[in-house]
């Protein structure tokens, strides 16, 4: 397909989670990374993007790493995790969805004689995916943050549950690879990167009962759903590559000016204003020699 459009990936960690994504996909194509891992992409209607979609399986650390293949590979301007949580808060429902303000690794910390000492980690979300999503979602959405751990919590009155409501009592969600999603996106520069995840079960005893009443695809729809409307407000930055196998590199018409770019022989100034003259020369091996081209 043509390079006209520039790259968000979308990644997933359950089957269900995937299909809910792909859906608004009307066609894509595979593509396949040298080490295996692949990906869909297709143009997402009425937006200026392509999404890229990936099923990484479940944990934190698998994500990390497989982010950053992804990332390295396909040059996305952003990255969305969309998928399923635990509710931590009783003004949560199933269905509900809860974008993440921040994403929060619970299981840092010091064991000492007088107790367990938190060390937590924190990564804020995009400023611009962000407001993306409280212009575009206002009011449908829980905008706060998200607990991230490898865990399935199935009992709200175990030591785990209790040391989320000690350490981490805003997070309104529990799931299992956004922190490796944003460490991952933390370590490359000017990614816009956003963690969605629509509520499925409470984190409590009745996480069974809610999985086999197919709380999982339904409150992946809802997360895909919003992934959408965010998608629509969000608009690229201006001087960025169409994607990481252009071959016209294309500006957007949108976003923040950036500064001229060296390319070997020539300067690129697309994108920048700069006013008086401009005048280059290539200075010889010999003091005075000037490229004369």
């Amino acid at each position: 397909m043509p390079e006209t459009k520039p790259t968000v990936v979308v990644l997933t960690a359950l089957p269900s989670e995937y299909a809910a994504v792909r859906k608004h996909l009307a066609e894509a194509e595979e593509l396949e990374h040298p080490e295996g891992t692949r990906v869909e992409r297709g143009p997402l209607a009425d937006t200026p993007w392509y999404v890229a979609v990936a099923e990484l399986g479940e944990g934190a650390v698998n994500a990390a790493v497989l982010t950053e293949r992804i990332v390295n590979w396909l040059r996305p301007q952003a990255l969305l995790f969309v998928g399923v949580a635990g509710g931590l808060k009783d003004d949560i429902g199933i269905g509900d969805v809860v974008v993440g303000t921040k994403v929060y690794g619970i299981h840092g910390g010091k064991q000492t004689p007088e107790g367990f000492l938190v060390r937590p980690e924190a990564w804020r979300s995009s400023h611009r995916l962000e407001q993306a999503a409280r212009f575009a979602l206002r009011g449908k959405v829980h905008l706060k943050p998200i607990a991230v751990g490898d865990v399935v919590l199935a009992d709200a009155k175990s030591a785990i549950a209790e040391h989320i409501r000690r350490h981490f009592n805003d997070a309104a969600a529990l799931e299992m690879e956004g922190s490796g999603v944003a460490h991952a996106a933390h370590l490359s520069s000017r990614l816009d990167t956003l963690v969605i995840r629509g509520i499925s079960d409470y984190a409590d005893v009745g996480k069974a009962a809610a999985d086999a009443s197919g709380s999982q695809p339904r409150a992946a729809d809802e997360a895909a759903a919003a992934m959408v409307a965010i998608l629509r407000k969000h608009r690229p930055f201006r001087g960025r590559a169409a994607s990481a196998d252009s071959s016209d590199g294309a500006d957007s018409e949108e976003g923040p000016l950036h500064g001229p770019t060296y390319r070997g022989d020539h300067l690129d100034f697309r994108g920048n204003t700069f006013h008086g003259p401009f005048v280059a020369k290539r200075m010889g091996r010999e003091r005075g020699q000037t490229d004369q081209r």
